[in-house]
């Protein structure tokens, strides 16, 4: 262990390393139940989304633990999943086999770009506010998703939308557990979201909402994934090109956040602000996604759960490795997994919400032209339902702003091609 991953170099020992891992895989651990429940309200079934999910976890965090060694987790990214099955098939009408095309391509783009150093390019052409703006406005979404998944927020006819029935089913053990989780938390209690979910789904038991199959049991072998569902013949349409887009944008800007934040919480970092083995961990990522795609679920990026097994004393690929085992154990637990109702993965999805929206602190509300985007980018992701007409409205709003006031230097080529696309996709479409 010493020679494959230096860990006296780094001043850990395997012990810490280990228990930071398993640290890390409680903090995350969730994605394996909701997952499947994002992405089963596209049609997908919801055993293979849980087998895809575990197998693509582990193959990008063994590549990340083997190539990058760093202690960076990686899984299907929360909000890309939400993407993927609220508005690219439940709200653009699209097939899920099109939309995992749209992934698959990202990933390929991906692995291209990590040989050819693009992907730094393209961060430093879009615009700053609106990446942090991406992070809020997916948060907002989130839980926007998670309050409907409860029945909290159901729909109206007269005001869209109005509050539930509070005070019974769904919406209460959702509530109890908004409770649990947030005291869980509030106690820096490692694990928060996922014991919170165990035990909101207990609860739902005599509540009658976790509802146990007869016949159910503990372990099961693992279904088979959804091996190369794809669908090439609208690959060339311009609401194709929105899907994709946006894929590839906020996968970006998840990986390479997480990892300037994980790998510096760390003390990775060198003096001239570089991460260590950057182009291995953006490839761990990329291939990551691929391998997703091709087994049958979204995008997979880096965690900032990561975060937690940094702060238990994990500095090296081993506890990436340790996670990626976790991951690939719990496999055969899927009965388990998938016995949790809606209701008690909802607090998971609302509180993941709250995570995302800490970059609101860096946007620039002092300069309309930065603000104005922002906040468009924002509320157009939770009201559209659409996290891309969250960035059609960003993006188109900054070029016109920025162009009115004669600040075209801030106006990159990038950017203006992407909002004169985006523009051409509203007109034709």
């Amino acid at each position: 262990m010493e020679k494959l991953f230096g860990l006296k170099e780094r001043g850990t020992t395997v012990r810490t390393e280990v228990v930071a891992g398993i640290t890390t895989f409680m903090t995350m651990a969730y994605i394996l139940a909701v997952n499947p429940g994002i992405l089963s309200a596209a049609g997908m079934p919801a055993n293979s989304v849980f087998t895809a999910t575990a197998l693509s976890s582990a193959i990008a965090i063994l590549c990340m633990a083997f190539f990058a060694n760093l202690p960076i987790a990686l899984a299907p990214g929360m909000g890309l999943n939400a993407f993927f099955a609220f508005s690219v098939v439940l709200g653009m009408g699209y097939s899920w086999q099109l939309a995992l095309t749209a992934v698959f391509l990202e990933g390929i783009l991906f692995v291209l770009m990590s040989f050819f150093n693009i992907r730094e390019a393209i961060v430093a052409a879009i615009p700053a506010n609106i990446k942090r703006a991406v992070s809020v406005g997916i948060g907002l979404f989130i839980a926007f998703i998670g309050l409907q998944n409860a029945g909290i927020i159901v729909n109206n006819d007269a005001t869209l939308v109005s509050l539930g029935k509070v005070t019974q089913g769904s919406a209460l053990l959702a509530i109890i557990g908004l409770a649990i989780s947030g005291f869980l938390l509030a106690r820096n209690v490692k694990g928060a979201l996922l014991i919170g979910i165990i035990i909101t789904t207990i609860i739902g038991i005599p509540l009658g909402v976790t509802k146990i199959p007869e016949g159910w049991t503990l372990l099961a072998r693992p279904a088979a994934p959804l091996l190369f569902q794809f669908q090439f013949d609208k690959v060339f349409t311009l609401d194709f090109f929105v899907v994709f887009f946006t894929f590839l944008f906020v996968d970006i800007f998840d990986t390479i956040g997480t990892l300037v934040g994980v790998t510096t919480q760390a003390g990775l970092i060198d003096r001239k602000g570089n991460i260590p083995r950057v182009k291995q961990a953006l490839l761990a990522d990329a291939i990551g996604t691929v391998a997703g795609a091709c087994l049958g679920t979204s995008t997979v990026t880096s965690y900032v759960e990561s975060a937690s097994g940094v702060a238990e004393g994990g500095r090296t690929g081993l506890t990436a490795l340790t996670t990626g085992i976790l991951f690939l154990v719990s496999l055969f637990f899927a009965p388990l997994f998938l016995l949790i109702p809606g209701a008690a993965t909802a607090p998971a999805l609302i509180l993941v919400g709250l995570f995302m929206m800490s970059p609101i602190k860096e946007i620039e509300f002092g300069d309309y032209t930065e603000a104005i985007p922002a906040f468009l980018t924002i509320i157009m992701m939770p009201l559209s339902y659409s996290i891309a007409e969250g960035l059609v409205f960003g993006i188109i709003s900054y070029v016109v702003l920025k162009a009115l006031t004669g600040k075209f230097k801030d106006i990159t080529i990038v950017t203006w091609i992407v909002a004169i696309l985006f523009v051409l996709k509203h007109f034709i479409g």
